[in-house]
């Protein structure tokens, strides 16, 4: 795929700070093979990208939004069909198949199951240095606001990174990747990286 065309969902959250890190990612790559990042609000903006990232931000929100435009079944469609999607924070709750009963609209997609708030509320977000192991030796700085934490990964499921305490902050199935924590808010842009060659990969 010379051109890949990624979606940003841009219903709420911090979508503008992915979109930043996409462009990024294109002028430090030379064009990263003519990456084109777009905002998606519509099902017939996510019929024309290639592959999509479900940001930061409210997960009940993002979900109810998600069904209010109409966007929850095409989606779940598309991720079937192999589409590459990429979920941080709030993003990697809606992927989720199982966040402990809570009600609330859902992708579903990845066999995860997540808790949200896992480290506590707005004053208990943190930093930390994070390896991950699949973006090579230097640690990445990450961020978490308010952050779930995946709890359990069933089949299927590779774990790429972990905090000292063992808790699993991101996690990729196939051609989904769930982050809890926020790398569009740095200028590291591996994990972006990454995921365009995940869709490298699918074609």
């Amino acid at each position: 795929m010379s051109s890949p065309k990624v979606g940003v969902l841009a219903l709420q959250g911090d979508f503008a700070e992915h979109m930043a890190s996409l462009r990024r990612l294109a002028r430090v790559c030379g064009g990263a093979a003519g990456l084109q990042a777009r905002e998606v609000r519509l099902p017939a903006e996510l019929a024309e990208v290639d592959a999509l990232i479900i940001p930061g931000g409210e997960s009940t929100t993002i979900g109810k939004l998600l069904v209010e435009y109409r966007l929850l079944e095409p989606l779940r469609q598309r991720i079937a069909d192999g589409m590459p999607v990429f979920g941080t924070c709030a993003g990697a709750i809606v992927l989720a198949r199982d966040i402990g009963g809570l009600d609330q609209p859902l992708i579903g997609a990845m066999n995860l199951r997540v808790r949200r708030n896992a480290f506590g509320r707005q004053l208990e977000s943190f930093e930390t240095d994070l390896l991950v192991p699949v973006l090579g030796g230097e640690p990445m700085h990450a961020i978490f606001i308010r952050a779930p934490a995946i709890v359990d990964v069933g089949d299927g499921v590779e774990v790429l990174a972990r905090l000292d305490s063992g808790t699993i902050v991101a996690a990729r199935q196939g051609r989904m990747l769930a982050t809890a924590f926020h790398p569009e808010l740095t200028d590291d842009i591996r994990l972006h990286a990454h995921f365009v060659g995940m869709i490298a990969d699918r074609a």
